[in-house]
């Protein structure tokens, strides 16, 4: 694999992509690892993550590097992504030890039952280019607290993160716990079918949709993307406009939590125009936010811009060499316009209309997606009552990428099927066991 800086274009590493001798071999010493890490107690676990998440921080510089060099990202947004992620492993190793099981008890008479929760074994993580490190700490972190070991396949594009974290997770939790694989998509196929216990994938829905089709019987948790809706209200924050812009463009919009399609009444919609993109106007492709991740990204982002019949309401200057794209507003557009119908995964924002509430409300749930939306009104009994009627797995009200380790995020419909992050992301890694013992 030849890998590019997608700032420069610029070749800058080669590796080999793993097939089926070192696929084979990465789950076999995953196998190998995985009793004696289960076995160790909830308590031993949490030092050891612990003992990792210092040495992220410790080697912040390399990872740092790892990432901008993969992704292009600035270096502020990467080393935001790299302190979550040393918390990540922090707040699961820590969230293992308080873990809580069904009730126990006397149902039978005559009998005691009492319900474990064990790891399923070995996990494959397949994760994507946009967030190389933090998405693997989503995966990675839960299903080692919860016992499991884990053969990690970063994207093809952007291997250079994980490869430093399975480094340091040899030094911190021992050999095999945690093993990248680096590849590109034959690899990921390979590793689906090569006997793991659960997938993990996040990633495009044609991608999820071929995974579940090999994995067969294997469990699966897929995290599938999104295209946020965006319901702005006429008495909407002084400072909405602003705040979209700048989460559009967070990561070059390359967030399947990002802002995607803002939907406006009537009364609204020429002012909300105007003012998003000025907004817009004020973030620089090359100075507030870095390129899209790959030639085939871009290349996706232009069919769809191109395909697309809005007027162009506003296309922000900055670098517009390479993979770079300025941050854009796209406005009158139909229904079943492909930037409204498609995840577009870039610096753009759509504006539609809508007469009443309730058709903002159906435009909002008119596309397969389902993962992430947003409300913005200052009328907190309005703005909780639309967050009711979204079907998303995660609402914001006046703000939007607002998220913690503490809180789930999961999608629906189109979005996929599973949780990352909070407590709960811990039943992803885990299964049940009830034991029955008759008394005598």
């Amino acid at each position: 694999m030849k890998l590019t800086d997608p700032r420069t274009g610029a070749p800058r590493r080669t590796l080999d992509a793993a097939r089926p001798p070192e696929v084979a071999a990465a789950v076999a010493t995953a196998r190998a690892a995985r009793p004696a890490w289960s076995a160790l107690t909830p308590r031993e676990r949490h030092r050891r993550l612990a003992a990792l998440a210092d040495l992220i921080e410790r080697h912040a510089d390399d990872y740092l590097a790892a990432e901008c060099a993969g992704t292009g990202k600035p270096d502020a947004e990467a080393a935001g992504e790299i302190a979550e992620v040393a918390d990540l492993f922090r707040f699961y190793g820590g969230a293992v030890r308080a873990g809580t099981s069904p009730a126990a008890g006397d149902y039978l008479a005559g009998h005691q039952s009492w319900v474990r929760w064990e790891p399923v074994g070995v996990v494959a993580a397949i994760v994507p280019w946009n967030y190389p490190l933090l998405m693997a700490g989503w995966r990675c972190a839960p299903a080692l607290a919860a016992g499991n070991t884990v053969v990690l396949k970063p994207a093809e594009t952007t291997p250079d993160s994980a490869l430093l974290l399975a480094e340091h997770a040899e030094q911190a939790l021992g050999p095999g716990v945690l093993t990248a694989l680096p590849g590109d998509r034959e690899t990921g196929r390979l590793l689906v079918s090569a006997g793991c216990d659960l997938i993990a994938f996040t990633g495009s829905p044609t991608a999820g949709t071929d995974i579940t089709a090999r994995a067969g019987l294997t469990p699966v948790s897929l995290e599938l993307g999104g295209n946020s809706p965006v319901l702005v209200l006429p008495d909407a924050p002084a400072d909405t406009w602003r705040q979209l812009a700048a989460a559009c463009t967070y990561n070059a919009g390359q967030s399947c939590a990002a802002p995607a399609r803002v939907i406006v009444l009537d009364e609204t919609y020429q002012h909300a125009v105007t003012a998003l993109a000025a907004a817009m106007a004020k973030r620089h492709a090359g100075r507030d936010f870095g390129p899209l991740n790959n030639p085939d990204q871009a290349a996706r982002y232009d069919r769809i811009v191109a395909q697309s019949g809005a007027r162009v309401v506003h296309s922000a200057p900055g670098r517009t060499d390479g993979l770079w794209r300025p941050a854009t507003v796209l406005a009158d557009l139909p229904a079943d316009d492909p930037a409204v119908v498609e995840e577009v995964f870039g610096p753009l924002l759509t504006v539609q209309r809508a007469a009443t509430l309730d058709q903002a409300v159906a435009l909002a749930e008119s596309v397969p997606q389902a993962l992430a939306a947003s409300v913005w009104t200052t009328d907190l009994t309005t703005g909780l009552a639309l967050t009711d009627r979204l079907s998303a797995g995660e609402v914001w009200l006046n703000c939007h990428l607002a998220q913690s380790a503490e809180l789930p995020h999961s999608g629906r419909r189109g979005s996929g099927a599973g949780t990352d992050l909070s407590t709960l992301a811990l039943r992803e890694y885990q299964r049940p066991k009830t034991v029955t013992a008759r008394l005598t």
